[in-house]
C-alpha cells in the first residue's frame, strides 16, 4: 500500500496553493482559491526548484486574472531566487577565502542564526522567494524580533545583514534591481547592558563559591571579573596563553595563522587586535586550583567538559540570578540586575578600571580596542561612585584651588 502524500499549504503573494509530490514530481493545486486555479505539475524533483516555479506559477495566474500588471512578468527577468538558493549563495561568498574578502567563521556563523530566524520567519508568512521581502518584510520581522524582546542592537544587526545579503544578491544579478531594500537604519548608540555594581560582583562570586556544584562557575565568572574577556575569548583561553612564571596573559588572533589547521577551532578576537594583560592576584588563585585537561583548554564545566556559552549563560541566570534577585530587586520597567548577563561583566571591568583610576590607554589595550569611544560604551558611573567622587571636590583654602 502506498504512503499518503503529505500536502503542505504555501501562501505566495497572490494564492495559497497545495504542494505536494506524485511519483517525486512537485505539483501544485490552486483549487482552493476564490478563482480555481486548477493543479499544475512544476516539473520538478527540487523542493528549492519547485518553489521557485510555484513563485513564477503564482505570478503568471496573477497576471492572467487581472490582479498583477504584464510588466510584472518582464520585471522578473533576473528569475524568481527562492530564500534557500539565496542564502546558498550568500553564505557561499561569506565564506570565501580570507584573501579574497571572506568573513571569519564567527561572523558566518552569526549569519546563519539570522537566516535561520528569518527564513522561519518568512515561510511562516507565505513567502517562498527573496522577490517576495520588501522593506516591509524587514520591518514586520523586526517587530517580530521585538514581541521577543531582543535587544534594539540585535534589531538593527539582523538588519543590516539582511539588507546587505540582498544588495550582493542584486549586484551579482541574481535578483532584479527593483529588489533591492531600501530601508534606513538608526544606528544604536550607547548600551542597555546592566553593569554590574560591586556589591553585585561580591554577592555573585561569594553565591557560586558557596553553592555546591556551582564551583565551576565561580571559577568562570572570577576570570570575567579580572579580565574584562569575552565569553567566546575565554571559552578559548588555553594553558599556552597563559605564562604564570611572568603572570601574563597573552591572546593571538589566529583566523590568518597558518598553524591553525581547522578554521572552525581557530580563535578569532573580534578586533583581530591580539593583546596581554597581567593576571590578577585574585584570578591567580583560581588557576592555581585547575587541572590540566588533556584537550589543553584552561576552563571546563561542571563534568569537565567544554565550556559552552549557552550553559554559563543559563546557570548565571537559573542558579544565580533568580537566588539572588530578592536581594537586590530592579524596579519594574528598569534595566537593573536581573538583566544582567555575561557581558556585563565586561562592562563591570571597564567601569571599575576607570573608578580605579587606570589609564584609559591601558584599558584600550586590556579590552582589545582601539578606539577610545568603546572603552566610553562599557563605562557606567554609580551613583555611589559619582558621590565619592563628587566629595572630592574641595574650595577650601588649602585645597589648591586657583
Amino acid at each position: 500500500m502506498s504512503r499518503p502524500r503529505k500536502n503542505e499549504q504555501i501562501t505566495c503573494r497572490y494564492f495559497t496553493w497545495m504542494l505536494s509530490r506524485r511519483n517525486g514530481v512537485w505539483r501544485a493545486d490552486g483549487r482552493s482559491n476564490k478563482i480555481d486555479l486548477g493543479r499544475q505539475s512544476l516539473n520538478t524533483r527540487d523542493r528549492d526548484e519547485a518553489l521557485r516555479q510555484l513563485a513564477q506559477l503564482d505570478l503568471r495566474m496573477a497576471v492572467r486574472h487581472g490582479l498583477a500588471d504584464a510588466g510584472a512578468l518582464q520585471s522578473s527577468e533576473a528569475g524568481v531566487l527562492t530564500l534557500a538558493e539565496g542564502r546558498k549563495l550568500y553564505e557561499a561568498h561569506a565564506s570565501r577565502t580570507a584573501v579574497a574578502g571572506g568573513t571569519r567563521h564567527s561572523t558566518q556563523k552569526r549569519y546563519r542564526a539570522v537566516f535561520d530566524k528569518f527564513l522561519a520567519f518568512a515561510q511562516n508568512r507565505g513567502l517562498v522567494s527573496w522577490n517576495q521581502v520588501k522593506a516591509n518584510t524587514i520591518l514586520d520581522y523586526l517587530e517580530h524580533l521585538e514581541d521577543r524582546e531582543y535587544a534594539a542592537r540585535t534589531l538593527y544587526l539582523e538588519a543590516t545583514t539582511l539588507k546587505q545579503a540582498v544588495s550582493w544578491l542584486v549586484k551579482e544579478k541574481h535578483l532584479p534591481s527593483d529588489a533591492l531594500i531600501v530601508l534606513p537604519l538608526a544606528k544604536i548608540q550607547g548600551s542597555d547592558t546592566h553593569c554590574w555594581r560591586t556589591e553585585e560582583v561580591r554577592a555573585i562570586l561569594a553565591h557560586c563559591r558557596e553553592t555546591p556544584g556551582l564551583q565551576w562557575l565561580h571559577r568562570t565568572l572570577t576570570a570575567l571579573t579580572y579580565t574584562g574577556l569575552r565569553i567566546s575569548e575565554l571559552i578559548s583561553l588555553r594553558w599556552g596563553d597563559i605564562d604564570l612564571e611572568k603572570g601574563m596573559i597573552s591572546l593571538v588572533d589566529e583566523s590568518s595563522s597558518r598553524r591553525s589547521r581547522d578554521p572552525k577551532t581557530a580563535r578569532t578576537l573580534k578586533s583581530g587586535m591580539g593583546r596581554s594583560f597581567p593576571i590578577h592576584e585574585e584570578l591567580r588563585a583560581v588557576l592555581a586550583t585547575l587541572s590540566r585537561h588533556a584537550d589543553g583548554y584552561v576552563f571546563h564545566g561542571s563534568a569537565g567538559g567544554r565550556l559552552k556559552a549557552d550553559r554559563v549563560r543559563r546557570a548565571l541566570i537559573r542558579d544565580v540570578l533568580t537566588p539572588l534577585a530578592e536581594r537586590f530587586p530592579t524596579p519594574e520597567g528598569e534595566t537593573g540586575f536581573a538583566h544582567g548577563r555575561l557581558h556585563s561583566f565586561r562592562h563591570f571591568f571597564c567601569s571599575f578600571c576607570a573608578t580605579s583610576k587606570v589609564p584609559q590607554q591601558v584599558v584600550m589595550w586590556w579590552l582589545g580596542h582601539r578606539d577610545s569611544k568603546m572603552v566610553a560604551h562599557y563605562f557606567t558611573l554609580h551613583d555611589e561612585e559619582a558621590k565619592r567622587q563628587m566629595r572630592r571636590l574641595d574650595l577650601s583654602d588649602d585645597a589648591g584651588g586657583a
